[in-house]
């Protein structure tokens, strides 16, 4: 993930949003507002590492539209984490929480630092100095953040200790993707990935492929990842291949996924454990029947699109996909779920989890996971018809029901 890749992802974003709007029928005023974020705080502040030495830590907060309501979008702790990947992935926000229907507008944030090099004391301090550097513009009814690469749910209890301790109440609905002890909503952990699940299932419906022995093709095996494969493998599916930053594992006749889950590491390791592994490359190249990109951006390029040998295609990872691809991959007849559609299950569960802090009633998990099919099945629904019926590739069906409600609610508050 270089500067030029985040500043492509901003730019092909920016060029969908435009388009989404025009289809629309809004003008130039409308995109100028919607095409970057209503605000992007940098913060620098000091960590005092466990050696005695203090380091400095750059920081990221994007809040894209807050007309429908308070912003909500991950933090993520990566060295490659800067400003215009930041920017975009507050709009791909905003658009998921559009296609849920949810009283959101998009938020993200970032840190550039490499938790895989860092102590848990190191990280208790990293995470809280970052609350304390952005408490001034976040908050339960203002930007609720969560989860998102290498952050966890631990992460997260220390961040949500830090503003309470800075506002002088307990404020467990400032942030989602928490422990269960401290306001975490059952079904949130793997929300992502069954969200994911379900718009496999909706999509092999639309192909009329049944699912029993459909081979399927997960690239990354992180959070996301390794749940979708337990949950593609529990509903009959094969898994015939999976990746990690080392490298892909490949069996035609199927992985031993729960084998796999038990080995990997905390950040979703586990080729290194085999001889036999296949790259990246190939593992996209692979003849099946669904292909899920799980790992990092521009994944699916103009240079390997033609080469893609799925039926289905369903984006779990942001921006796996480019522009030119996207159109190479439809235009071929492979039915393409985008990731503001696909990815959508952890940002509606994570709205659950504030609905339940703000109410302090907590539901079961049949009932979390009854209303995450719901929303995303009327999403999918949404999106495939205006697909269908405007003659559109899915990517902008899902940029144009996603913008809507934010646009909407932009000339109604009288910004526009």
């Amino acid at each position: 993930m270089n500067g030029t890749g985040n500043n492509d992802v901003l730019t092909s974003t920016q060029i969908v949003i435009e388009d989404a709007l025009r289809k629309l029928g809004y003008g130039d005023d409308m995109i100028e507002l919607l095409k970057e974020p209503m605000r992007v705080l940098t913060v620098r502040f000091p960590v005092r590492m466990d050696d005695g030495k203090t380091r400095i830590f750059v920081g990221y907060r994007a809040q894209h539209n807050d007309a429908v309501g308070p912003t909500k979008g991950g933090v993520r702790f990566h060295p490659d984490v800067n400003e215009n990947e930041v920017k975009a992935l507050s709009i791909w926000m905003s658009l998921k929480c559009g296609i849920a229907d949810l009283p959101y507008g998009g938020g993200k944030g970032g840190i550039i630092c490499d938790p895989r090099k860092m102590s848990f004391r190191e990280l208790e301090r990293l995470s809280r100095g970052y609350v304390r550097a952005i408490s001034q513009i976040v908050g339960p009814t203002k930007d609720i953040p969560a989860p998102d690469v290498m952050t966890n749910a631990q992460i997260m209890a220390w961040m949500m200790d830090e503003y309470s301790r800075i506002r002088e109440f307990d404020s467990p609905a400032f942030i989602t993707g928490k422990p269960l002890v401290l306001g975490g909503s059952l079904g949130r952990e793997s929300a992502t990935a069954r969200g994911v699940a379900i718009m496999v299932d909706e999509a092999l419906n639309r192909k009329n492929i049944p699912i029993q022995n459909a081979r399927v093709v997960i690239q990354g095996f992180g959070n996301a990842g390794s749940y979708l494969a337990h949950f593609m493998h529990q509903a009959g599916a094969k898994v015939i291949g999976i990746s990690d930053v080392n490298g892909a594992l490949y069996n035609e006749d199927g992985l031993d996924v729960e084998y796999l889950m038990e080995r990997r590491d905390s950040f979703g390791t586990v080729t290194n454990l085999f001889r036999d592994t296949i790259t990246n490359d190939e593992l996209l190249k692979l003849d099946c029947d669904i292909l899920v990109p799980a790992a990092i951006e521009n994944q699916i390029t103009s240079e390997n699109a033609a080469d893609i040998k799925a039926k289905i295609i369903v984006e779990a990872a942001n921006g796996p996909t480019t522009l030119e691809a996207t159109k190479i991959v439809t235009d071929r007849g492979i039915l393409l779920v985008p990731d503001v559609l696909a990815s959508g299950g952890g940002v509606i569960v994570s709205y659950f989890e504030w609905v339940q802090n703000n109410q302090g009633y907590y539901w079961s998990e049949q009932e979390v996971d009854t209303k995450l099919r719901e929303m995303m099945v009327r999403g999918f629904n949404q999106v495939y018809e205006l697909h269908r019926r405007r003659n559109v590739d899915m990517r902008l069906a899902a940029y144009m029901v996603g913008v809507r409600k934010m646009a909407e609610a932009a000339r109604l508050r009288g910004w526009i």
